[in-house]
C-alpha cells in the first residue's frame, strides 16, 4: 500500500484551556468548518485526552446501577420472553452473577471501570433492542465520538460494495474523497470489519445490525456505547484510478449538535408517548454539523421566515425534520418529501407541517421516504397516517408485561397523572395476576378519533420507502401504512429497524412515574433505557409483535453507487415507476359560503364515479359524477358541524375529504 501520510490530526497538537482543563485544540480539519457549526466543533479534543477526564464510580455506586436495571428489566422490559426466546439469552442471570460479585466479601478482582461499562454494555445489547440501553454516566453520557467522513454501502452485480459518501467541509486530501471505495478497515476486509462492528449494536434482525454496523465504523453516540477501542482508524481505499492507499484518521471526541427547537420538551406527557432510537437521534446531529452545516442555517433562517408567515410553498418551517421537492423521473414528475424524524412536540405541529407540504407538492404521485428516520413522538406518526388514505385509521394497540410492580404503576397514573393516562390498562393486568396471562389488554396511545379526525388531504398514489435504520415511531408509521394498504413499501434493506415499543427512561420511574418507590436515581449522570409497552400490528397482520419483524417491504431495491453519489436518482425512479403503475386520484373542492344558513359546494374529481356526502356523520346525499364534477348546498349546523365526502370508483372506496362547514 502507498505510504501512510501522517495527518494534521495525528500531529502534536499544541495546549489551550476549556472547562477548567488543558485540552489540545481541535483537529485542524475542524477549524475549516463553516461558520454555523464551526463554534461547536470548536472544542473537540482526541480520544485518549477525553478518557483522560473520565470519572470512577464507587462500588456501591455500581451495586445500585445493577440493582436498577434487574428491575427494569425483570419486572418492566416487555420483551423479556420474546428476547429469551429468540436470541437464547438470559440478562436477568447475568445482572444476578455481577451484582453477586460486587456484594462478596472479601470482594474478588475488581472490573475496571471500562470494563464494568462494557459489562454493563453487554448486557443490554443481548437483547437485541435498541429501546432498551445502559446509558453511560459522564463524561461518556454528553459526547460522541467520530471521524471525518461517512461511509455507506451499495450493490454492484450482487456484490456488497463500500466507499465514502460525504466528507466534512473542512477536510481536504488529494486523494481521499467523496466516491473512493473503502477496502480495509484497520487492515481487516470492509466486510468483515463491518459484521465485527455490527455485532457491538443492539440491532433487531440482522438488517438492522448490518446497517448500524456500517453507520457506527465513523460516528458513535458514547452515551449509548464505550468508546472505541482504537484511539485511530487506519482505513483502505481504492483511489480513483484504481491504486490501493491508506490513511490513518484519529477519532475526535465532541458533544453532537443540540436537539432542535421541535424536540419533545422533557415533560411527562411528551416523553411518556416517545418511540425513539437514541443511538440515530444523536448520530443524525453530530452528522447534521459535520456534513449538512446549510441545515443548521436553514433552521435559523426557517424560524424567521414561519415567525413572518413568508415560507415558500415547498420550504419547510422544520428544515430538520422535513426536505420537500419535486422529482422528474422516467415515469413522470411526482412530489417527494424526506421525513427524517417524528420528534416534534407538540404533536399537532408535525401535522401541520406535514400537511401543508403534502398539498404543494405535485398531486400526481408522493414519494415518502423514512430512511435513517429512528422515531419520535408516536402520535405524530400514526396521526399524518390518515392524510393519505380513504381507510378508518386504526392506531396500534400497545401491551405491559404482567407483573405487580406494572400494574402499580398503572393504578398510580391515571386520568389526572402528569405523566400519562395508564387507567385502561389496570382491569387487564389485574385478570392477568390471576389467569397466569403473559400481558396486559392492548390500547393505543394515539387517540383514535384524533387518528382520523382530519382524514385525507393527498389523493394520488403513495410509495414508502424505508432502510433498516427506521426505527421505533418509524416502525409503527411503516407498519400502518403497511397495514392499511396506503401503498406499496419500497426497501433498500430486507426489513425496518423492528422497534416496537414505546419507551421509558429510568429516571423518570423515580421522579414522576413512581415516586417513593423501587427506584432510585443513579450516580454520576448514568442512565438506562426500557422498552415499557410492545406495539401489536392491525389489519390483516393483527396481532403480530412489530419487535425484531419490523416492516418486510412490498418491493426491494438494492442502493446503488448512482443512489450514494447522484442523490439516490436510481431509487427515486424506481419509486416513480411503482407510483406510475397505480391509479390516479384526485379531488378538489371549492366552498362558496351563499347564506348564514347554507353553503354552496363544487366539487373536482379524478378516478371516481360516485360520491357519498355526510353531515355530522349522518348521510345527507349520494351525487354521481359526471365529467368528474359535481355540486351540492350544504346547511350549516353550527360552527362545529362536520362535512365528510366519500369517494368511490365503483364500489371501492378511494378518497375521504373532511373539513368544518
Amino acid at each position: 500500500m502507498a505510504k501512510r501520510r501522517k495527518t494534521a490530526a495525528a500531529r502534536k497538537p499544541r495546549k489551550a484551556k476549556a472547562g477548567g482543563r488543558r485540552f489540545p485544540k481541535a483537529s485542524p480539519y475542524l477549524k475549516k468548518l463553516s461558520t454555523a457549526v464551526r463554534r461547536h466543533f470548536a472544542k473537540a479534543v482526541d480520544l485518549p485526552t477525553f478518557l483522560s477526564t473520565a470519572g470512577q464510580l464507587t462500588t456501591e455506586d455500581r451495586k445500585l446501577i445493577v440493582r436498577q436495571a434487574l428491575i427494569l428489566l425483570e419486572q418492566n422490559y416487555a420483551h423479556l420472553p420474546l428476547k429469551k426466546a429468540m436470541h437464547s439469552i438470559d440478562p436477568v442471570q447475568r445482572l444476578k452473577v455481577l451484582l453477586q460479585a460486587l456484594e462478596m466479601t472479601p470482594p474478588p478482582r475488581q472490573l475496571s471501570e471500562f470494563e464494568f461499562h462494557a459489562e454493563m454494555t453487554d448486557v443490554f445489547t443481548s437483547v437485541r433492542d435498541l429501546h432498551t440501553n445502559y446509558l453511560l454516566p459522564a463524561p461518556f453520557n454528553e459526547m460522541t465520538a467520530f471521524l471525518p467522513f461517512m461511509v455507506e454501502d451499495y450493490v454492484d452485480h450482487g456484490k456488497r460494495k463500500y466507499l465514502v459518501s460525504h466528507v466534512t467541509g473542512g477536510f481536504r486530501h488529494p486523494t481521499f474523497g467523496p466516491g473512493v471505495e473503502v477496502v480495509y478497515w484497520n487492515g481487516t476486509p470492509i466486510d468483515r470489519a463491518v459484521a465485527n462492528n455490527a455485532q457491538r449494536y443492539a440491532g433487531s434482525n440482522r438488517d438492522a445490525r448490518h446497517a448500524r454496523g456500517v453507520q457506527t465504523l465513523t460516528t458513535r453516540a458514547l452515551v449509548i456505547a464505550p468508546p472505541p477501542d482504537e484511539e485511530w482508524v487506519v482505513v483502505g481505499y481504492r483511489t480513483k484510478t484504481g491504486k490501493l492507499a491508506d490513511i490513518r484518521f484519529d477519532w475526535q471526541v465532541n458533544p453532537p449538535m443540540p436537539a432542535s427547537v421541535e424536540a419533545p420538551v422533557a415533560t411527562g406527557r411528551a416523553v411518556a408517548g416517545l418511540g425513539l432510537d437514541l443511538e440515530q437521534d444523536i448520530v443524525q446531529r453530530v452528522r447534521k454539523g459535520l456534513f449538512a452545516p446549510n441545515v443548521v442555517d436553514a433552521e435559523k433562517k426557517a424560524a424567521r421566515k414561519a415567525i413572518r408567515g413568508v415560507l415558500a410553498d415547498l420550504e419547510s418551517g422544520m428544515p430538520n425534520v422535513f426536505e420537500a421537492r419535486k422529482v422528474t423521473t422516467p415515469s413522470g414528475t411526482f412530489g417527494y418529501l424526506r421525513v427524517r424524524t417524528f420528534s416534534v412536540w407538540p404533536p399537532e405541529d408535525f401535522l401541520n407541517e406535514f400537511i401543508r407540504l403534502i398539498t404543494a407538492l405535485p398531486p400526481r404521485g408522493l414519494i415518502l421516504d423514512v430512511r435513517g428516520n429512528g422515531g419520535g413522538v408516536i402520535n405524530a406518526g400514526e396521526f399524518a397516517l390518515q392524510t393519505l388514505t380513504p381507510r378508518r385509521i386504526e392506531p396500534e394497540p400497545l401491551q405491559f408485561i404482567n407483573t405487580p410492580l406494572n400494574l402499580e404503576i398503572c393504578r398510580r397514573n391515571g386520568k389526572t397523572s402528569n405523566w400519562s393516562d395508564l387507567s385502561p390498562w389496570v382491569e387487564s393486568l389485574e385478570q392477568a395476576l390471576q389467569t397466569g396471562a403473559a400481558f396486559s389488554a392492548g390500547f393505543p396511545i394515539s387517540d383514535p378519533e384524533m387518528c382520523n379526525a382530519i382524514g385525507q388531504k393527498y389523493f394520488g398514489p403513495v410509495v414508502l420507502i424505508t432502510d433498516g435504520l427506521c426505527y421505533s415511531t418509524t416502525d409503527i408509521f411503516a407498519s400502518g401504512f403497511q397495514d392499511h394498504e396506503i401503498g406499496p413499501v419500497l426497501g433498500v434493506a430486507g426489513s425496518t429497524g423492528a422497534g416496537g415499543a414505546n419507551v421509558w427512561e429510568q429516571q423518570y420511574f423515580s421522579s414522576d412515574i413512581l415516586p417513593d418507590s423501587v427506584y432510585q436515581p443513579l450516580p454520576n449522570g448514568a442512565g438506562m433505557r426500557v422498552a415499557i409497552r410492545r406495539t401489536l400490528r392491525v389489519g390483516r397482520r393483527a396481532g403480530a409483535p412489530v419487535e425484531d419483524l419490523g416492516v418486510i417491504p412490498d418491493e426491494r431495491h438494492d442502493v446503488t453507487r448512482n443512489d450514494l453519489l447522484k442523490g439516490n436518482v436510481d431509487l427515486i425512479n424506481r419509486a416513480g415507476k411503482l407510483l406510475a403503475a397505480r391509479p390516479v386520484r384526485q379531488f378538489t373542492v371549492t366552498v362558496h359560503e351563499s347564506s348564514p344558513t347554507q353553503a354552496n359546494l363544487a366539487f373536482e374529481t379524478e378516478g371516481m364515479t360516485r360520491l357519498d356526502v355526510y353531515l355530522d356523520e349522518r348521510p345527507i346525499q349520494s351525487l354521481d359524477l359526471q365529467g368528474g364534477r359535481a355540486a351540492i348546498v350544504v346547511p350549516k349546523n353550527g360552527p362545529q358541524a362536520t362535512l365528510e365526502v366519500r369517494g368511490f370508483d365503483g364500489t371501492q372506496l378511494v378518497a375521504r375529504y373532511r373539513t368544518p362547514v
